[in-house]
């Protein structure tokens, strides 16, 4: 017997196609028919197969036959699996396509094609009402749209463009929406919250708004199950007045219970104003005494070292340089019209300096202004000397001495200004740093303390007193978490004690460890220790190469290098293998990690991440949306802050807080 293959133009007399529609449509569904073919010398009734010209085979696709003999097919579209009942028909295959869950419901050419695993697969466009509205609400919330947004014309013609099916919303439903959705995203966060392994850290602080409402910002700081350092804002409330610490304490112990974590309490970061001090007292006593805070809350207040470093400073400045004067005038003198600004840039150009650095023009209240415009006008030294020789109305250029004082306020500034860079990140953890950033900004005024200049001496004894009165004894909490980063370990702080103590640093250094021994034994002795490495307080979030790779020029400052390679040099001349304890393990490479006790610690140092959401609060209540409700101004604040993370607030360079003068022509 031969195999015959049958198609519609060569068919048997036998096996000829009905004319009739409805027999003609029989036939298509026929796909194997069986004929003898008598041929010499082999058997007959063999199995002929033809091609299959129905339809249904564009949506379906043939697989190997089973064991029980029975044709199998797989929708191309869900994937559904039909096993033949008979030998012939697909009507089974036809009543799938009509019903199919992926088949589009307007027209099989509205279907897209897309390529995956280097196939083509169907894709259907069904539009669903409720993803489209989670979409705008999540827009709303992202770009900070107002409600109305969703009733403009325009946007209603578009929508209409994209899905003539789509039934647009009013500002109510809009705002429903948001609520809706800030409430579902909280539940996740409490459930988050409440499955955490280790304890928790919070920032707070008080905004007031454009229309002088009060609001209260608490963010927590947390490290996952995958050990990554998270900041979520749990709460962004309206605080009517008096702001006492009473009403800070009911308002935050409120919230604390809302979030099911008033156990799980490790550290509070705080301003220095005077109501936070009662605030804390308050809390901690009435934290203490259910039990909830380690240590008996011996570590719970963290003063914000941002602010603490911004009151030293501002102390310092107060008495302003004659030349820091000049340079003043100097920018405001360039500012005072566009020609002098044209003329001041030629003469940048004419002594080849680079016009894009910029000419910044400082904030008298703000050191850090008035630092970033003494580093601008020494850039451009060169050419206020040629504008003072080309423009006889210029009298305030500095004199060369003047220069020189200049370039020594800068250099003592620079190391304010770098610690003050690393306090305000959000992104990495701070703790670690504490204590190496602080003990070199004692260092540094206790060497310009010793100065032949007077004027820099002077500053540094003003700002000297400032500095005992926050940080006579640094934060016991925040030197162990240097302790726990594997670079410096117990040996770096017995180091540095000796650098600003001299032979006085034994007092220190014992009262460190013995605070340190005696935390670390409370964590010890809890059951299910071996397994909850993660329970160590606040544990690490990234290890040491990680951190210098990624943050080398901007977690650490030059000074502090200097001062890592000083200790190192200093280590390798002396033994300290005779420590046993893990915690006083000498200190490792900079690339090397340590065990996941030694991780970093996150709690932060500032309360800049408070800070970063009233900036995106002042984006949110802006002079056109000032009479939003405070619940909603609540769930469009913490929802962005959940779903995108407020980004870049407070990453913000610094550099924003002055003026550049030049930066209109720089476009150009």
């Amino acid at each position: 017997m031969k195999r015959a293959k049958l198609d519609k133009t060569h068919t048997p007399s036998s096996l000829v196609a009905p004319q009739d529609a409805e027999l003609e449509e029989e036939m298509d569904d026929i796909d194997v028919v069986e004929v003898d073919v008598k041929v010499e010398g082999e058997e007959a009734n063999t199995k002929v197969e033809r091609e299959r010209w129905s339809d249904v085979w564009n949506y379906f696709k043939r697989l190997p036959i089973g064991s029980d003999g029975r044709e199998r097919a797989e929708c191309m579209r869900c994937f559904k699996i039909y096993i033949s009942e008979t030998k012939t028909g697909t009507g089974s295959l036809k009543n799938h396509i009509k019903k199919c869950p992926r088949r589009d419901k307007n027209d099989v050419a509205q279907m897209l094609f897309s390529k995956s695993g280097g196939g083509m697969s169907i894709k259907s466009m069904v539009f669903k009402p409720e993803r489209f509205r989670e979409l705008v609400s999540q827009a709303i919330i992202k770009h900070n749209l107002p409600f109305m947004f969703v009733e403009y014309e325009g946007i209603r013609d578009i929508f209409r463009y994209l899905n003539e099916n789509v039934i647009t919303i009013s500002r109510n439903t809009a705002k429903s929406d948001v609520t809706n959705l800030f409430k579902r995203e909280k539940v996740r966060l409490k459930t988050l919250l409440g499955s955490l392994p280790g304890r928790v850290s919070l920032t707070s602080d008080l905004w007031t708004s454009i229309n002088t409402d009060g609001f209260l910002c608490v963010t927590c700081h947390f490290i996952d199950t995958e050990w990554k350092l998270q900041k979520r804002i749990l709460n962004f409330q309206h605080m009517p007045p008096p702001h006492n610490g009473v009403c800070l304490t009911e308002k935050i112990s409120s919230l604390l219970s809302n979030w099911g974590i008033e156990k799980k309490l490790f550290t509070i970061t705080l301003d220095n104003a005077s109501s936070n001090d009662t605030f804390v007292n308050l809390l901690k006593g009435q934290l203490s005494n259910e039990g909830a805070l380690r240590s008996n809350g011996d570590y719970f207040h963290i003063r914000c070292c941002a602010h603490v470093l911004n009151l030293v400073v501002q102390d310092g400045l107060k008495a302003i340089d004659e030349g820091i004067v000049k340079v003043r005038e100097s920018v405001k003198y360039i500012k005072g019209s566009q020609a002098r600004k044209q003329k001041f840039i030629d003469c940048v150009k004419y002594v080849n300096l680079n016009p894009k650095k910029g000419l910044r023009q400082d904030v008298p209240t703000r050191w850090n202004a008035t630092y970033l415009m003494i580093e601008s006008a020494i850039f451009y030294r060169r050419a206020f000397f040629l504008l003072a020789l080309s423009d006889s109305n210029y009298l305030d250029c500095p004199n060369d001495d003047e220069w020189s004082k200049l370039e020594r306020i800068f250099r003592f500034l620079e190391v304010f200004y770098e610690v003050t860079c690393i306090f305000y990140g959000s992104k990495y953890s701070t703790a670690n740093l504490y204590f190496p950033s602080v003990s070199m900004v004692e260092r540094t005024l206790k060497e310009e303390m010793e100065s032949s200049d007077k004027f820099m001496k002077n500053m540094a004894f003003k700002m000297y007193e400032i500095f005992s009165k926050y940080w006579s004894e640094y934060s016991m909490i925040l030197a162990m978490a240097l302790v726990l980063d594997p670079r410096y370990k117990l040996q770096y702080v017995e180091f540095t004690y000796k650098k600003l103590y001299g032979s006085s640093f034994a007092v220190h250094s014992d009262r460190l460890r013995e605070k340190l021994h005696d935390l670390f034994s409370e964590y010890i002795t809890e059951p299910l220790m071996s397994s909850r490495t993660s329970t160590i307080p606040a544990a690490a979030t990234r290890d040491t190469s990680t951190v210098v790779h990624e943050n080398k020029d901007t977690v650490l400052t030059k000074s502090m290098r200097d001062m890592l390679k000083e200790f190192k040099a200093c280590e390798s001349t002396e033994s300290v293998l005779s420590q046993k304890s893990q915690l006083e393990i000498p200190s490792i490479s900079l690339s090397r990690t340590c065990f996941n006790g030694s991780r970093y610690l996150s709690i932060p140092v500032s309360t800049v991440a408070s800070e970063s959401a009233f900036s995106n609060g002042g984006r949110v209540l802006d002079q056109y949306r000032s009479s939003l409700d405070h619940d909603i101004v609540e769930a469009l604040i913490c929802s962005k802050d959940w779903l995108f993370g407020i980004k870049g607030d407070e990453e913000l360079c610094l550099q924003e807080l002055t003026d550049d003068i030049m930066e209109e022509e720089n476009k150009k």
